[in-house]
């Protein structure tokens, strides 16, 4: 079920009115069994995946917390993390490895006798993997009690606000909400809304109106000059950003009007000052999951190599790019961060420091900003390009710059997608610069307050692009 349809809005307010109506100590069989109808309204068998894993490292945890023999507790948590990995590899990675076999062999004139498999992959798979995992983890590590109740762990695993595409939460986070008696409360019901308005708008009037122009350029790479590709890659940019972010707007937003609290995901990343300060900024769970449970394990920043510091760096943007998909593309982007992030680790402490003067540093920010935003969108070519050639076809014709044809619905959509731009950036820009002023959705004035979000509806039905475009991270 999609976030951008009817069904979900008929869905979300069934789901949270019964929430609030049913007796508490039967609200988590009522949310298991939404979030079950949630996820089976894309392939239904799937289910069965995640009722496999969630088995399984339900009674790993509790083994894992029981065993006293520190080899057990280890042959416990590969077990676990095994089972996830291995299904992970076998949906998402089985092809794309026998691929490379194949044309391995046929260097040496050999047959591959591995068969390709005609399979589907889950709907957010890496997502809800990545969490089953961290909950063993953690318990292994004596940071979280085993939760004895096997509902509410199936709950933990499958919350369908961020079951497809998180945020990617930790145990100690969301476990013991699970338990919680969550009182109806106006105003974390009011802010919720507000929030998933925000995330709708996001999603219908910025990322599926911009992916009209988008697509229409790197479907068809070589009928593009220079012009075309800048304003897509840079349109792309925008576009990834409020789809994957307006889909976590929705799910935090939809999770805090029944009591929940989940975790922030974006932090406008487009005003990082540098690589670093972008990875602190966007996808927040995935970063720091990557950075508990892989970059400290392996040494982190504290190895007495400064080559190993470096190589763990790039390690983990190169897992990062796997983890998004079995493409060479995506490993490309991965490595391209890493190499980006390493660099900054190598010059850094060269970096010029921030000028006394107001006016310097808003310069020196601001051309800060502009660097790290060309970086961040070269790579995303990669990303969105459907091959690797087609990134390199689309890269080579930044030396034919030429005359800007209007794609997709012409003009009026090339107007319409710069209108909002516009809009996001100015709201975010107060955010970041401004956060104690012009607060329309949350202004004390009612008038200000109930017109910015009047205005937002408006905006939404008249911009809106209401053609049931997949959110992007589900893929992955």
């Amino acid at each position: 079920m999609l976030f951008n349809s009817i069904e979900f809005v008929i869905f979300y307010i069934l789901v949270t009115a019964l929430y609030f109506a049913l007796p508490h100590a039967f609200r988590w069989i009522l949310l298991l069994a939404a979030s079950c109808y949630f996820y089976m309204a894309f392939v239904p068998i799937y289910i069965l995946i995640l009722g496999f894993t969630i088995v399984i490292d339900y009674f790993a945890g509790i083994y894992i917390e029981k065993a006293r023999d520190k080899r057990k507790r280890k042959w416990l948590l590969s077990a676990s993390l095994v089972a996830n990995i291995g299904i992970l590899a076998v949906f998402k990675y089985y092809n794309f490895i026998n691929l490379n076999i194949d044309l391995l062999f046929q260097q040496f004139n050999y047959k591959n006798p591995i068969p390709y498999l005609s399979i589907l992959l889950p709907i957010g798979l890496s997502f809800h993997t990545f969490q089953a995992m961290s909950y063993t983890i953690e318990v292994y590590r004596g940071n979280q009690k085993a939760e004895k109740h096997f509902g509410i762990y199936s709950l933990y695993v499958m919350f369908y606000p961020q079951l497809v595409a998180g945020p990617i939460e930790r145990p100690q986070n969301i476990l013991h909400q699970m338990h919680t008696h969550h009182k109806f409360d106006y105003n974390l019901m009011v802010s919720g809304l507000k929030m998933m308005l925000w995330g709708f708008f996001k999603k219908l009037v910025i990322a599926d109106r911009l992916s009209i122009y988008v697509n229409s350029v790197f479907n068809n790479p070589e009928f593009h000059n220079g012009t075309t590709v800048v304003i897509a890659s840079l349109f792309f940019a925008v576009q990834i950003y409020c789809d994957f972010s307006g889909y976590t707007d929705i799910a935090i937003g939809a999770a805090r009007s029944m009591g929940f609290d989940l975790m922030k995901n974006f932090n406008r990343p487009y005003f990082a000052t540098n690589i670093q300060d972008f990875w602190r900024r966007w996808h927040i769970s995935l970063s720091t999951w990557f950075r508990d449970y892989l970059y400290i394990p392996l040494g982190g920043s504290k190895t007495a190599s400064v080559a190993r510091r470096y190589m763990n760096v790039f390690i983990i943007f190169l897992v990062s790019g796997i983890w998004h998909g079995a493409n060479y593309t995506y490993i490309i982007w991965g490595a391209l961060h890493g190499l980006y992030s390493v660099v900054y680790i190598i010059i850094k402490p060269y970096l010029r420091k921030t000028p006394e003067k107001r006016w310097s540093a808003a310069l020196m920010r601001t051309g800060n900003m502009a660097i790290t935003i060309a970086l961040v969108t070269f790579a995303w070519i990669f990303f969105r390009a459907n091959s690797v050639g087609d990134a390199f076809t689309l890269i080579g014709h930044f030396k034919t710059f030429g005359e800007m044809p209007f794609l997709g619905d012409g003009i009026s959509n090339f107007a319409h997608s710069i209108l909002a731009v516009v809009i996001l950036f100015t709201v975010e820009y107060k955010m970041e610069f401004l956060p104690d002023k012009y607060n329309w959705f949350y202004s004390p004035n009612i008038v200000v307050r109930w017109g910015s979000m009047a205005f937002t509806v408006l905006l939404l039905l008249l911009l809106g692009v209401f053609n049931g475009g997949q959110f992007i991270y589900f893929q992955f």
